[in-house]
C-alpha cells in the first residue's frame, strides 16, 4: 500500500504527494536550518516523525474523502518517547516530542488538560493498546529513526547558564519553528506544482547585498560631512564612534544618544559593518509602536531598496486551522510571513510575543531571528510589567542563537546587572561597557536644545487653546485618542490656524500625508498647531519651537522634547517644553500616573538637568525599585520556564500570558486612497498571495476594539472581503464617510470610543 501525505487532483493519485517524500523533504529542510544554530539533528528528527500518523490506514481514508478525524501528530512523538533508551535520547526524545505535538496545534504545556503533551501521548499509547490507532509496518523502513548527537558547543553554553530552564525553552521553540517553517515550505513547493503555480521566490541573502548596501549607505552619508553646525559635527562624530566598534564580538551593545542625534542611520551603519564583519544573516529593527513604523522603513527603504525591507507590523494574522479544509486555506497557511528578508523593519510587540508564541504562524519565523542584529529603537518602551521575560529572551538570542542587540535610544533603561537586586536580576544584562557613542553625557550636555518647565496648575483643554492661541507655531502631546480628539475639536471651535490632528485613529498613509503637510508648514513659517497622542514622540522629525505634554515619565517627556528645537536652531531658553497635568476629565491610567510620580522625585533631586544621563539613570532605577520583585515580571514566566530541567515547559500558558499590549485590537482596513481600492479589489483573486495582500494593506489600517468592530459589521459599515477566500482576515469599512479627512476614523458619539480611550 502506498501512503500519501496530501492530496492531489486526479482521481488515480498519479498527482498526491507520497508520505515518504513529504517527510524526508521536511527533514531535508528543517534539518538545514537548524545546522546553522546547532541543532541539525534535533531538526531532522522532527521532520521525519512530525506526520507519522499518516501511516496510520484510516487517516489515509480522510484523505480520500471519509468524514473522518484522526490524530496524526502524536504518534513520531510517542514513538521517539517508546525509542529512547538513555538520559541523552530522552532529553531528545522530549525537545523534539514538544515540535512534532505542536507543529499544527501549537506548542503544548508538558502538564494539565487534554491537550497537554503527557495526556496526548497516553492516550494515544492506550488507544494503540486497544488497537484503536495502528501504524502500519512499512514506516520503519521507509523512515529509519536514529538519535543524533547534540552540538557540543551549544551543550556547553547551556552547561554555563544562569537560566538554563529559559534556555532550554528556547532550544525547544527554535526546533518548533524549523519544523513548522519547513512543512509549510515543502507543502506549498507540492501544492503550486500540483496546481501549476510557480513558486514564489525566495528573498535575496543580506551577504550577497552588503557590498551594495554598504556604498549606497555611504554615498548617502557622505553627503552630510561638513555641512555647517555643531549638530552635524556631533552627529558625523557618533558615527564615527559606532562605526568605529563594529568588529567587537557579537553580544549586547547600547547606543545612548539624545534626540536628534541621528540614531538611526547611525545604527544601521553599525548593523551593516556589523553583519560584513560576522557574516551575519538578517538585520531586524525593532519599533515600539506601529504608528512611527513607516517612516523608519521608508528610510531603510530608500536607501537599500524597497524590494529588500520588509515592513511587518500587520495584525492580519491566519487563524490556525484544521489540515482537512480547503487547499486556499492550506496556502494561506503556507504564505505566512517568515522574516526571510535580508532587512525586517517590525514593531516590538510582533518581535516579542513571536519569541513567546505557542502558534505555529508567529512561531514560524523565530529560525531567521537566530544569527541577526536586532535594534532595538527606543528601547526603554519595554512594558514594565513583562520587562524580565523580555531580556530573558534577549539574553538567549546572544549566547545560543549569535544575535546581536543594540539598545538604541536617547533615554537608556538602567537594565546594567549593576542596577539590580533580587528577583529584578532576571531583567538584568550584561550591558558594562558595551557603549557605541562618546561620551554619553558630553552629547548630553552639548545636544540640550530646550528648556523643561513644569506647569503650576491643571491645564484644561480652555487653557490649552488659550496657550496654543499665543503661538503660530505649537505641538500639544497628550495621553490619549479620545483627549486628543476633544482637544482637535475645541481647538477647531475657537477658530485656530492651522491645526492638524495626529493619532492611530487616523491609518499610516493619512499620518504619512498629514506629517509632511506639517513639515512643509514648519519649513514655511506659516501656522501650524498640532494635536497629537505620544505616536510623534519616537521616530518623527518634528520641530517646533514649544511643546506641551500631558504628565508622563521622564522618558516620554525627553520624547516629546525631541520634537522641539530638534536642528539646534533656535536658542534652548526659548525653546519650551512643558509639562502639564491634565483636567479630571483626562486623568491617566494608574501606571502613567505612577510614572509621573517617578520623574517628580527625580526633578527634586536633578533640576535643571533632568535630561542627563546621570538623571534618566536614577530615573529608571526608581521605577525599577518601585516595582515589587514581581514587579518587572507581573505574569510570572520567568519563574515558570526558570528551573524546568525536566522540560516540562508551559508553553501554551506562557503564550497566553505574554501580551506586550492588554487591549487587544482588530484592524479595519480603510479605502483610503486608489491604490487601497486597488488593492482591496485583489482580495478576491485567487492568484493574489495572501502575505501580499497583508503587507500591502498594513499601512491601510486603524486598529479597534473588537467590541466595537463587530457593531460595525453588524450594521454593515464594515464588512468581510471575500470571506470564502480568505476567512475572516480582511474587515474592510464600506460605509467611507466615518472616515474623516482631519481627524481619521470617527463614531459619532465620541463615548463610543469607550475601552480604547488611553490608545494612542
Amino acid at each position: 500500500m502506498v501512503f500519501y501525505a496530501h492530496t492531489g487532483n486526479n482521481s488515480d493519485k498519479t498527482d498526491w504527494q507520497p508520505l515518504p517524500v513529504h517527510l524526508n523533504g521536511v527533514s531535508d529542510i528543517a534539518m538545514m536550518a537548524g545546522e546553522k544554530i546547532g541543532l541539525g539533528e534535533l531538526t531532522r528528527l522532527a521532520g521525519l516523525l512530525h506526520d507519522l500518523g499518516k501511516y496510520d490506514p484510516v487517516f489515509q481514508k480522510r484523505l480520500e474523502g471519509e468524514a473522518i478525524r484522526v490524530d496524526h501528530s502524536t504518534a513520531g512523538a510517542l514513538i521517539l518517547h517508546d525509542r529512547a533508551q538513555q538520559g541523552v535520547e530522552k532529553f531528545i526524545a522530549k525537545i523534539v516530542g514538544f515540535a512534532i505535538l505542536g507543529h499544527h496545534a501549537g506548542l503544548p504545556d508538558y502538564i494539565g488538560n487534554d491537550s497537554s503533551f503527557e495526556r496526548r501521548l497516553a492516550r494515544y499509547a492506550k488507544q494503540r493498546e486497544e488497537n484503536k490507532v495502528q501504524l502500519d509496518s512499512s514506516w520503519e523502513e521507509e523512515i529509519p529513526v536514529t538519535f543524533g548527537a547534540l552540538d557540543m558547543a551549544l551543550l556547553s553554553r547551556l552547561k554555563h547558564s544562569q537560566y538554563p530552564g529559559i534556555d532550554l525553552s528556547f532550544i525547544i521553540r527554535m526546533v518548533f519553528s524549523c519544523l513548522v517553517d519547513a512543512d509549510r515550505r515543502d507543502t506549498e513547493a507540492f501544492c503550486k506544482e500540483r496546481d501549476g503555480l510557480k513558486m514564489e521566490r525566495d528573498w535575496p541573502s543580506l551577504q550577497s547585498l552588503l557590498p551594495d548596501f554598504l556604498d549606497q549607505y555611504n554615498a548617502h552619508m557622505a553627503a552630510f560631512r561638513g555641512r555647517p553646525g555643531r549638530l552635524n559635527q556631533l552627529r558625523s562624530e557618533i558615527l564615527d564612534s559606532v562605526r568605529e566598534k563594529v568588529a567587537n564580538p557579537r553580544g549586547f551593545f547600547t547606543l545612548n544618544v539624545p534626540t536628534g542625534g541621528g540614531k538611526t542611520l547611525a545604527s544601521l551603519g553599525f548593523a551593516l559593518d556589523h553583519a560584513k564583519a560576522h557574516g551575519m544573516e538578517r538585520i531586524i529593527y525593532s519599533i515600539p509602536y506601529t504608528s512611527i513604523i513607516d517612516q523608519t522603513a521608508a528610510i531603510f527603504k530608500d536607501l537599500l531598496g524597497e524590494e529588500n525591507v520588509l515592513e511587518h507590523h500587520s495584525s492580519f494574522e491566519v487563524l490556525e486551522r484544521d489540515e482537512g479544509e480547503t487547499n486556499n486555506r492550506e496556502k494561506l497557511k503556507a504564505a505566512m510571513e517568515d522574516w526571510g528578508a535580508p532587512v525586517v523593519v517590525t514593531t516590538n510587540v510582533q518581535l516579542f510575543e513571536s519569541l513567546y508564541a505557542f502558534k505555529t504562524s508567529p512561531a514560524r519565523k523565530l529560525k531567521n531571528i537566530a544569527n541577526s542584529i536586532i535594534v532595538l529603537d527606543e528601547a526603554q518602551t519595554v512594558p514594565l510589567h513583562l520587562l524580565a521575560p523580555c531580556m530573558r529572551a534577549l539574553d538567549s538570542l546572544v549566547r545560543l542563537f549569535n544575535c546581536t542587540i543594540v539598545f538604541c535610544t536617547a533615554t537608556q533603561p538602567a537594565l546594567d546587572e549593576a542596577h539590580m537586586t533580587g528577583d529584578r536580576k532576571n531583567a538584568a544584562l550584561p550591558l558594562a561597557g558595551k557603549e557605541l557613542a562618546p561620551d554619553p553625557a558630553r552629547l548630553a550636555q552639548e545636544l540640550r536644545r530646550t528648556t523643561l518647565r513644569f506647569a503650576d496648575e491643571v491645564m484644561d483643554n480652555r487653557a490649552l487653546v488659550a496657550a496654543l492661541a499665543q503661538t503660530q507655531r505649537g505641538l500639544v502631546i497628550v495621553n490619549s485618542r479620545r483627549h486628543a480628539f476633544d482637544l482637535y475639536k475645541e481647538c477647531q471651535n475657537a477658530g485656530l490656524e492651522g491645526l492638524m490632528h495626529l493619532t492611530t485613529r487616523q491609518c499610516a498613509v493619512h499620518r504619512r500625508k498629514n506629517l509632511q503637510i506639517i513639515r512643509e508648514r514648519l519649513k514655511a513659517g506659516e501656522p501650524c498647531r498640532v494635536i497629537a497622542t505620544s505616536l510623534v514622540e519616537a521616530g518623527v522629525d518634528l520641530d517646533f519651537p514649544l511643546v506641551w505634554r500631558a504628565e508622563a515619565g521622564l522618558d516620554q517627556v525627553l520624547q516629546a522634547a525631541g520634537r522641539c528645537n530638534r536642528e539646534g536652531l533656535r536658542d534652548a531658553d526659548e525653546s519650551i517644553v512643558t509639562v502639564f497635568k491634565a483636567s479630571e476629565d483626562y486623568k491617566p491610567p494608574a501606571e502613567i500616573r505612577q510614572l509621573a510620580a517617578d520623574l517628580q522625585k527625580v526633578q527634586s533631586e536633578h533640576q535643571g538637568n533632568l535630561q542627563s544621563p546621570a538623571a534618566i539613570e536614577d530615573y529608571f532605577k526608581k521605577t525599577y525599585w518601585r516595582k515589587s520583585e514581581k514587579g518587572l515580571d507581573r505574569e510570572g514566566i520567568v519563574d515558570s520556564l526558570r528551573d524546568k530541567s525536566g522540560l516540562a515547559f508551559p508553553f501554551r500558558s506562557v503564550g497566553t500570558q505574554f501580551c506586550m499590549i492588554e487591549n487587544t485590537m482588530e484592524p479595519v482596513v480603510i479605502p483610503y486612497d486608489d491604490e487601497a481600492r486597488d488593492i482591496v479589489r485583489k482580495i478576491g483573486v485567487e492568484t493574489v498571495p495572501p502575505g501580499y495582500l497583508a503587507r500591502k494593506l498594513q499601512s491601510y489600517t486603524v486598529q479597534v476594539p473588537p467590541k466595537f468592530r463587530q457593531k460595525l459589521i453588524e450594521n454593515g459599515h464594515v464588512q468581510f472581503h471575500a470571506p470564502y477566500l480568505r476567512g475572516d482576515q480582511f474587515a474592510v469599512l464600506e460605509t467611507e464617510s466615518l472616515y474623516k479627512d482631519d481627524v481619521g476614523l470617527v463614531w459619532e458619539d465620541a463615548d463610543y470610543l469607550g475601552d480604547d480611550s488611553w490608545l494612542v
